[in-house]
């Protein structure tokens, strides 16, 4: 079996994502399909990569194949506090592994530099062995490869010395709308990313058996109700309709309140 690293250099790059202003677009899956499709470990899928090249009897047939990130959506709460969650998930470069260690050749291995985890493909024999230890289902089998792929945090990106510092970022990072992701050192208390952790409560994907996943989510925040508030948001159709002799009306109106809060 594969050992996990005997003196790590305390250095954990990962991921943060907030939960909260995820808004389940899918950017961060197709862009990191897209990149990793003849990228580190590609080709990334197995079949019928971006759906439309294939079909069955004469209908699509669907994009198969390898997904190294995956959005969930989930229905949480009920009546007025019900609200829609969604969830990205991957690999979370656990800091004990058990994807590494039950691994019989080798070929899953995490990096002493840096956290990472990965697998490789030329002494991988697609066992799955790693994929059965992995909790989180973040391992994917390619079968055309006959070996195991999983999220690589786009190390081919964030150590390319030909890109421009700010693009040193893993795929779903660079391309999330919301800016719901967030990429750093989650091993060094004052970078950004763990202040981000503290402050907002951050909290690790099923802690209870102890694997110590770098990657954090931030939870979503309570919902606001303005009926406890004493300032009501007040619309465009509101300020549209108000009287006001010190004010002009109509754009200048609207201004002058958006500008006055």
């Amino acid at each position: 079996m594969t050992a996990l690293p005997a003196s790590p250099t305390g250095r954990r790059l990962g991921l943060v994502i907030d939960l909260d202003i995820c808004v389940g677009c899918h950017a961060c899956a197709v862009n990191c399909k897209e990149w990793n499709f003849g990228g580190h470990s590609g080709p990334l899928t197995d079949w019928n990569s971006f759906s439309g090249t294939e079909d069955r009897g004469g209908e699509d047939a669907g994009a198969w194949g390898v997904w190294f990130n995956r959005v969930h959506t989930f229905e949480v709460g009920d009546g007025p506090d019900s609200r829609t969650v969604h969830f990205p998930r991957s690999c979370l470069h656990c800091e004990d592994a058990a994807c590494v260690t039950v691994c019989p050749t080798g070929a899953s291995y995490k990096r002493e530099e840096d956290g990472i985890v990965l697998v490789n493909a030329d002494t991988c024999i697609g066992c799955k062995l790693c994929s059965w230890a992995c909790p989180y289902g973040a391992r994917e089998y390619d079968h055309a490869d006959g070996v195991m792929k999983k999220c690589t945090l786009c190390i081919d990106r964030i150590y390319n010395e030909n890109l421009d510092e700010v693009d040193r970022v893993p795929a779903c990072v660079s391309t999330c709308p919301a800016s719901a992701r967030h990429f750093g050192d989650l091993g060094d208390p004052d970078s950004a990313v763990s202040v981000l952790v503290s402050e907002r409560g951050g909290y690790d994907l099923m802690p209870e058996l102890g694997y110590r996943p770098t990657n954090k989510y931030l939870p979503p925040r309570p919902r606001r109700d303005c009926a406890d508030n004493e300032e009501v948001p007040v619309s465009l159709a509101d300020l549209a309709d108000r009287d006001d002799p010190e004010i002009g009306s109509g754009l200048l109106r609207w201004v002058d309140a958006v500008l006055s809060r």
